[in-house]
């Protein structure tokens, strides 16, 4: 049965449970130590429960309802909310009594009517690391008055960050060992992206710099390798970046991984100094360009600089080891496929390891809603809410637009066909030939998951043999390039080549996407 790493240190049943579904057990939820570390008096009475999405929701009741809480927090997200609402559902009808608390940003914002608020007690909006607490004393409290008082819908305001608790020591040695670890040195977004809720966490509060170090010291001192900074704008406060970077590079060790999220526009020279003296694929930069019509950008108050961008992505792929994950994002208000197109084309020109193509999402509490009525917006009833079709991008192009950002990130982004994607294009528009090369692969498959990668490999060869015209053996010989590459892998045989058979590797590579990056 599954249930918390942390129950079995209580001793005694916990009178609060703090649980989430997370999208995959990888996924550590970062928002429930919050709430445990900052429990005060209460933190010996509660415990984690982390699930996934993909288990059966009765056996996530049972497993909850084996802990006998009395106050059971659940974390709401975009991704889990549907799986959510129904263990809500069972929850309610096996054990009124518990009382039910939400949290997270899919319960912050356009709550009324929401079938997951109706099934609980309370729902606290906003960051709730210190007014959970204060609402569990309640609870838990003997006063009855109190408790009847407390609202359904309650809203937590900014928390001052010297008053938060960080977390850190409640990363387990499992979650060290299998998971990822997230962690932050700042909140807020100095932007207003219209499309992006951090655009509504304002103003950026950042942790005291040595504190925050003195926390990564001792997840360090555990063996902890892989950091995944969920700071919006990691590059925005160039003492802090500096302190930052320069703390881990004096502690690198082989199998250390950082990833950022950075403002692309903004990469002075002392940053570019310390970055180029990272490993190769050590560090992984997420570079949120959206788009790069600049209507496009006025119309949801997008600010960048796009010569400074170019120059700084251009340094990072030239000069340095980063790997550089970069953000387009289909369905915008006043952005056309043809648009989108030339813009993806001007990034590939750049040449980031991966470009992440999203198709919109209508965020609840976002104000991208402004645009609806002028630009056609439509999206999905249901989460995670995508666009579906607007004035500029009918549904048919947005489902070829949805298969390419698919198909992309199975053949570009995970590194499997480095050398082999590069003939895909030459001379010609790289979104224009990938968007042949996905209809075609449509066309055969009628599927967009569960394609074995043998099988994408023989089509993508295929293509290139057959629509694109190059040799067999130029095709053949970039193709054993690629998968030779990834040691461990079965051999490949290519039909209608004699270049028949893939060899075993030759060197030791481990298997990451940014490593097959690194050695292409």
């Amino acid at each position: 049965m599954p249930r918390s790493d942390y129950s079995a240190t209580l001793g005694v049943m916990p009178d609060i449970v703090l649980a989430t579904l997370n999208a995959k057990y990888i996924h550590s939820s970062f928002g429930l130590r919050y709430l445990l570390a900052n429990l005060g008096t209460l933190r010996e009475r509660a415990c984690i429960a982390e699930f996934q999405i993909n288990q059966a929701p009765l056996e996530i009741v049972e497993a909850v309802l084996a802990l006998e809480p009395r106050i059971v927090g659940f974390g709401v997200y975009i991704w889990n909310v549907v799986e959510t609402t129904e263990v809500l559902g069972m929850l309610r009808r096996l054990r009124p009594e518990i009382r039910i608390v939400l949290g997270g940003p899919e319960v912050s914002y356009e709550w009324d009517g929401q079938p997951i608020v109706a099934l609980a007690d309370h729902v606290i909006t906003g960051e709730a690391d210190l007014k959970f607490a204060e609402v569990c004393g309640v609870l838990l409290g003997e006063d009855a008055a109190a408790q009847a008082a407390l609202p359904k819908v309650m809203p937590a305001g900014l928390p001052t960050l010297e008053k938060v608790v960080m977390p850190y020591d409640l990363y387990t040695e499992s979650d060290l060992a299998h998971r990822i670890l997230y962690v932050e040195a700042s909140r807020g977004c100095p932007f207003t992206c219209e499309f992006c809720l951090s655009s509504l966490d304002v103003p950026v509060r950042a942790f005291a710099i040595d504190a925050f170090l003195q926390a990564m010291q001792g997840l360090l001192d555990r063996g902890a390798l892989t950091f995944k900074f969920v700071d919006r704008t990691f590059n925005l406060h160039l003492p802090t970046s500096m302190a930052i970077l320069r703390f881990f590079l004096d502690r690198w060790r082989d199998g250390m991984f950082l990833h950022f999220e950075m403002v692309p526009d903004r990469l002075p020279e002392q940053l570019r100094d310390i970055i180029r003296e990272f490993p190769a694929g050590a560090v992984q930069f997420e570079v949120g360009i959206q788009t790069f019509d600049e209507a496009t950008s006025k119309n949801i108050s997008r600010r960048q600089n796009l010569t400074r961008l170019e120059d700084n992505l251009r340094f990072l792929r030239e000069q340095t080891g980063i790997h550089v994950h970069a953000d387009l994002i289909v369905g915008l208000p006043g952005e056309d496929v043809a648009s989108f197109g030339r813009g993806f084309d001007r990034l590939v020109k750049m040449g980031p390891q991966e470009i992440q193509v999203g198709i919109l999402k209508r965020l609840r509490g976002t104000p991208i809603v402004r645009h609806d009525a002028e630009f056609q917006m439509k999206y999905s009833p249901v989460p995670p809410y995508e666009m579906l079709e607007n004035r500029d991008i009918p549904f048919v192009e947005m489902q070829r637009m949805r298969r390419f950002a698919r198909y992309w990130d199975l053949v570009a982004n995970s590194g499997n066909f480095t050398a082999t994607l590069a003939l895909l294009w030459v001379g010609k528009s790289p979104f224009a030939a990938f968007m042949t090369f996905a209809e075609s692969l449509y066309a055969k498959l009628r599927r967009t998951h569960q394609i074995a990668l043998p099988v994408l490999a023989q089509a993508l060869f295929d293509h290139l043999t057959g629509e694109c015209g190059v040799s067999l053996e130029t095709a053949a010989g970039a193709m054993m390039q690629d998968w030779n590459r990834v040691p461990g892998r079965e051999s490949l045989r290519l039909s209608g080549t004699k270049a028949a058979e893939s060899e075993a590797p030759k060197r030791s590579t481990a298997g990451s996407r940014q490593a097959r990056h690194v050695v292409a």
